[in-house]
């Protein structure tokens, strides 16, 4: 099941769940204020519900706001990636005019492959055929550079070539991180568990009234149900409704101008 599936499940179930909950503290606090010694039930708990709701709010802020960070950081690492290889690239001058054309063709295929991994996602068995793919054309190509370099008098090859090549590797490295690191699951268990307790006190709260707002209670629950689903949906953004094709067009741009 991909990561935007499993998203839209884990969703919906929060929004039944909270549509529940809210029920629950409804029926509960209509039961507490049916009798007669509990008729201040409603009384003093305003601080209690304050604090639970300005944890909710707290740790749906800081959740999103974590989700966009790593959005960003994914964005600019494509950038940097793009940035690393044209770099490289155009360095490729210095070689012997010999080692440049099988050089230039090493690098196209890179690309490709590097394109095609991230196609394949969130595929990840399929992407990480392409991944490894990508890091045995990456050794040949470092392999080439340096037999290249001892055949250099000037060191130029040395110097500028391969600093640059290491940056292009290095950056894969990062982008594989980036590609792994999502919202810790105890952060979003707890966010669950804080949002169905404050169904809890909301519909508890809402008793106060003879009958429930249906309306309120759908409201409630769906902002919580997407909010949830978005901070996932930015955590994966390769197979939901969030995309990156559009640093992607860096890299394919790239590819577009090496012949």
């Amino acid at each position: 099941m991909h990561p935007y599936q499993i998203a839209i499940l884990y969703s919906l179930a929060l929004f039944a769940g909270l549509m529940i909950f809210l029920e629950f503290g409804f029926r509960l606090g209509r039961r507490r204020a049916a009798q007669p010694h509990l008729m201040s039930a409603h009384e003093g708990i305003g601080a209690i519900e304050a604090a639970v709701f300005g944890l909710l709010g707290l740790l749906l802020g800081f959740s999103f706001a974590g989700g966009a960070s790593r959005l960003d950081t994914r964005r600019d690492l494509i950038v940097s990636e793009a940035n690393a290889i044209g770099t490289a690239y155009l360095r490729l001058d210095l070689l012997p005019a010999e080692a440049q054309p099988e050089m230039r063709r090493l690098f196209g295929q890179y690309l490709d492959t590097r394109l095609q991994a991230y196609r394949m996602l969130p595929d990840l068995k399929l992407a990480q055929q392409n991944f490894a793919l990508a890091e045995e054309i990456q050794q040949k190509i470092w392999s080439n550079a340096i037999t290249a370099s001892r055949a250099d008098s000037t060191q130029n090859v040395a110097r500028v070539l391969l600093p640059a090549l290491n940056d292009m590797i290095d950056v894969t490295t990062n982008r594989a991180v980036a590609m792994r690191t999502h919202l810790p699951g105890l952060i979003l268990n707890l966010l669950v568990f804080v949002a169905l307790l404050s169904g809890i006190l909301a519909g508890y709260a809402m008793s106060k009234r003879e009958k429930r707002s249906v309306i309120h209670m759908l409201i409630y629950a769906a902002v919580i149900a997407l909010t949830v689903y978005a901070v996932a949906d930015l955590d994966h953004p390769r197979s939901g409704l969030i995309r990156l094709e559009a640093a992607d067009n860096a890299l394919v741009k790239l590819r577009q101008s090496i012949r």
